[in-house]
């Protein structure tokens, strides 16, 4: 079959939006061969795709002004992107968008040990940050799995944590303050290397903002005097709900470790395969790590055990050195990769209250039959962020689609129970249409408002975060002042 030749106000269009974006920026920092521009087709959703008009590249906050002013000025919209790790589509370009990468925005620019703070480039890795400063006794907080290659441009976006956010918080707790360019090209500055900021909390309405306010190119971010010392423990139960009791009773007792990490048996065994990190065969499996001095760990890990001891435990075993309690965590860290060596799979990201993970993960396991789709569950348990792991075949025509029903039927549980669609991965293009499960009409309309103020022409991030065809009317009736 013939293709239909592209209409030629579209070529001329995207020559003349691409010939304005290389006056502002190095010739390599424009990519727009069409062979180039399929590396940017998708994010870590990789069943969706779709080739950009454009990427660039800038390495400044001056040039991603002058890339947004360009797209302003000819209505195109802009798709913000860290380093693509995204589980919810998050970065899913559009046909007509520019993407925007921030992967050469990695300067440290700033290092206040006194105040503990550092101010970097949102294009460096998370793990990068801690590798600043860990010589001198410091390190980032936030610790999302994916922490070796995402970027803290990305994280900011969706406000990401990681095992160790049960006591040290998520992103918006570590975030100090930003520069932000908005769709117009304008740069504004907001918090900064202090506490509690007077006025509105802009910080915190752009801290989870998925990329539709502005692109923040700069951050400062709180860094924190490392732990005298830490120490996990790995316990399995017979059952997914025996050790969510567990789970339960531990918060209920006011201890609070620095992670709670659950996996299940289709977890362990594809983790123990790819890590061979020593884990027992056991439904379900705990880690649980605390840190301090010598005596504060022995004290809380003597009522942690306590408590696993009285829901009788199949193994419990304490990290005896630094080499043991590396093993432990390599099997958990491991865990997405080694999933995704045994089979295609779409990970989830719901929240519920943590007294609700026994009733939860029954409902999953009855769930899985009824969809005739296996789960593996792997999650923070401490704080409730679930990620269960549907496991299903590309391949299979319907399988897709029967995974994204069963996805949405465990979001709905979520919020039923009390939690909410998204803990951590954003609700970018994966729950945007779930968000009336979670929201009345009222509210989604006040959120839709904020973004009115921000982006009046909804140029930023199009198609994600709302209902897509409350996004739509928003484009093409942008904002008028009193809506």
């Amino acid at each position: 079959m013939e293709m239909p030749a592209p209409d030629a106000r579209v070529m001329a269009k995207t020559a003349r939006i691409v010939e304005r974006l290389q006056s502002v920026l190095p010739a390599d920092a424009v990519i727009h061969d069409p062979a180039e521009t399929r590396a940017y087709e998708c994010d870590a959703l990789t069943a969706y795709r779709c080739p950009p008009l454009c990427a660039v590249l800038p390495a400044s906050t001056e040039e991603v002004s002058a890339v947004m002013k360009i797209c302003h000025e000819e209505g195109v919209p802009v798709v913000p992107r860290g380093s693509g790790t995204s589980l919810a589509g998050g970065a899913l370009p559009t046909a007509d968008c520019v993407i925007l990468g921030v992967s050469r925005l990695t300067d440290v620019i700033e290092t206040d040990y006194a105040d503990r703070i550092i101010r970097v480039q949102t294009g460096r890795t998370n793990l990068s940050v801690t590798g600043a400063v860990e010589a001198d006794g410091f390190f980032y907080a936030p610790d999302p799995s994916s922490q070796l290659a995402c970027a803290i441009a990305g994280n900011i976006a969706m406000n990401s944590g990681g095992a160790h956010c049960l006591k040290y918080g998520v992103t918006t707790n570590n975030l100090m303050g930003v520069t932000m360019v908005q769709m117009d090209g304008t740069i504004v500055e907001i918090g900064g290397a202090h506490l509690d900021p007077s006025g509105l909390d802009l910080l915190g309405v752009i801290c989870g903002s998925e990329g539709q306010l502005g692109v923040v190119t700069e951050a400062t971010l709180r860094i924190l005097p490392k732990p005298e010392g830490a120490r996990p423990v790995l316990i399995g139960y017979d059952s997914n709900e025996v050790a969510g009791r567990v789970v339960s009773d531990i918060i209920k007792a006011g201890i609070l470790p620095v992670a709670i990490e659950f996996m299940d048996r289709p977890c362990i065994e594809a983790c123990e395969a790819f890590a061979k990190a020593g884990y027992p065969m056991c439904e379900a499996l705990l880690i649980i790590e605390v840190e301090g001095s010598d005596a504060e760990i022995d004290h809380q890990l003597g009522l942690i055990k306590d408590i696993a001891n009285r829901h009788d435990p199949v193994e419990l075993r304490e990290a005896a050195d630094a080499d043991e309690a590396a093993r432990i965590w390599l099997g958990r860290k491991s865990a997405f990769g080694a999933m995704g060596q045994i089979n295609d799979y779409m990970c989830l990201d719901g929240t519920i209250p943590v007294d609700q993970l026994p009733y939860v993960l029954r409902r999953i396991g009855e769930m899985s039959k009824e969809f005739g789709l296996e789960v593996a569950n792997v999650f923070h348990a401490g704080d409730g962020n679930m990620h269960p792991l549907i496991l299903y075949n590309a391949n299979l025509p319907g399988q897709l689609e029967l995974c994204e029903a069963f996805g949405a039927a465990i979001l709905k549980l979520c919020v039923e129970v009390g939690g909410c669609l998204t803990g951590e991965h954003g609700v970018g293009i994966e729950k945007r249409d779930l968000m009336t499960d979670q929201y009345a009409e009222i509210d989604l309309e006040a959120q839709m408002r904020v973004k009115d103020v921000f982006d009046p022409s909804w140029l930023l991030n199009p198609a994600k975060v709302f209902p897509l065809a409350s996004s739509a009317a928003r484009r093409a009736a942008p904002a008028e002042t009193g809506r």
